[in-house]
């Protein structure tokens, strides 16, 4: 993956990575491990999700945690159109919209953004672009 950090004073940060996907607790819940930068640089993130289905919502329950970064946050998943969306609130207690677009079998957009309040606007503060290197 290729990382863009939006920063507040207007610069941007550039890194590489790597995530890695795949179906646990018995085909019940997807589990995700992003890393970055890519192996085998210290890492500046190494965190996971777990994403696990609710009929009674027609949603995900999203919990992410980055122990490196003392970071997490829980969000409600659900597509939109043909996007996922993740709201919730991080460890800060600022609200986030994770928004995966772009999406194809072996690609896909992922974009996060947060606001201090309803009545702000969300501000993008990363950007990854996430390929396939193993079909």
């Amino acid at each position: 993956m290729d990382t863009v950090h939006y920063l507040d004073d207007g610069t941007i940060q550039k890194w590489d990575g790597e995530c890695h996907f795949g179906w646990v607790l018995e085909g019940r819940a997807i589990q995700d491990v992003w890393i970055r930068p890519k192996r085998p640089a210290p890492s500046t993130m190494y965190g996971t999700t777990l994403r696990i289905f609710d009929p009674g919502i027609d949603g995900w329950h999203i919990i992410w945690n980055d122990p490196l970064n003392r970071d997490h946050s829980r969000q409600i998943g659900r597509a939109e159109g043909k996007d996922i969306v993740q709201l919730g609130t991080d460890s800060r207690g600022l609200k986030t919209r994770w928004r995966f677009t772009e999406i194809t079998a072996n690609s896909f957009h992922w974009i996060g953004e947060e606001r201090s309040s309803e009545s702000d606007s969300w501000q993008i503060t990363y950007e990854h672009l996430v390929r396939r290197t193993i079909p």
